[in-house]
């Protein structure tokens, strides 16, 4: 870790409604679905100090431009669910000339861009929330390899990842919880993979009606000996925030903060989520 950070007993997602049951400005996933026929669809823009790309070799200030969400509830306990990003541009601040793949850049300016590695995946919830035990729903996804190698952005990999969700309401606060694995394969070579276990824990207060304070603890930890495979080290971040909701339409923003030495130093995020009517379920 390169910062010690008091408290990590912090936390996540709340919605009080089943059309809020996505996770803007956090990422930890909620138990309970899109309701059927509906559209929830997210966009935002995020600001990240300090990233680095173990692969590439590049550290640098990250913008990510157009990043967004759309989850369509298929039917009352499902949805499919599309995210990904319109642009991410990096303003490089150094370069790692012995990193594996960056004799492969072609960024030789200040600053590198690309698409941004989609995530196309679905979500099933198999249990309700009562007032005595916890809403349960699994998750499994592939990132895509969108972004590519010589833009320093991408690994031209393709993940897979699977976990559970858990999530209950007390009063006015709302616990969620999140714990799977992800295979993350070598962006050198095409026969090795690291299995990672991902995580993550959040909080969502209700302070007023329609506004909630939010947080949150998400990452992954790599469980191999020794040095990991590049680009699949351990990752954790927490992010502090509020969201307002009016009518359909919410509003959010966070401050992020890095744990491990691959994360960024700090960051923030704003967006806007809307739900809406879209088709008609069967």
């Amino acid at each position: 870790m390169k910062r010690f950070l008091p408290g990590l007993c912090l936390l996540f997602v709340i919605w009080s409604t089943p059309a809020a049951a996505q996770s803007r400005p956090l990422v930890t996933e909620d138990a309970e679905t899109v309701p059927a026929g509906h559209i929830l669809f997210e966009a935002g823009f995020d600001v990240q100090r300090g990233v680095t790309y173990p692969v590439s070799g590049l550290t640098g200030n990250l913008t990510r431009v157009g990043t967004f969400g759309l989850s369509f509830g298929v039917s009352s306990i499902a949805e499919i669910q599309i995210d990904g990003g319109i642009r991410d541009v990096l303003s490089i601040t150094a370069r790692n000339p012995d990193a594996p793949l960056a004799y492969m850049l072609d960024a030789l300016g200040e600053s590198t861009s690309d698409f941004e590695d989609l995530r196309i995946g679905a979500k099933v919830r198999f249990a309700q929330e009562t007032a005595t035990r916890p809403s349960f729903a699994i998750r499994f996804s592939t990132k895509l390899p969108n972004a590519s190698n010589e833009s320093g952005l991408g690994m031209d990999t393709q993940d897979f990842h699977f976990g559970i969700a858990l999530a209950k309401t007390v009063e006015s606060v709302r616990v969620v919880g999140n714990a799977g694995f992800a295979i993350l394969p070598d962006a050198v070579r095409g026969d090795r993979q690291n299995d990672v276990i991902e995580y993550g824990v959040s909080i969502a207060r209700a302070v007023r009606s329609g506004v909630e304070v939010v947080g949150e603890l998400n990452g992954r930890l790599n469980t191999r000996d020794g040095v990991p495979i590049a680009g699949t080290e351990s990752r954790s971040m927490i992010r502090l925030g509020a969201r307002a909701t009016h009518g359909p339409v919410r509003i959010d923003g966070a401050f992020l903060l890095g744990i491990t030495e691959y994360d960024p130093s700090w960051g923030f995020s704003t967006g806007l989520t809307w739900v809406f009517r879209g088709f008609n379920v069967p």
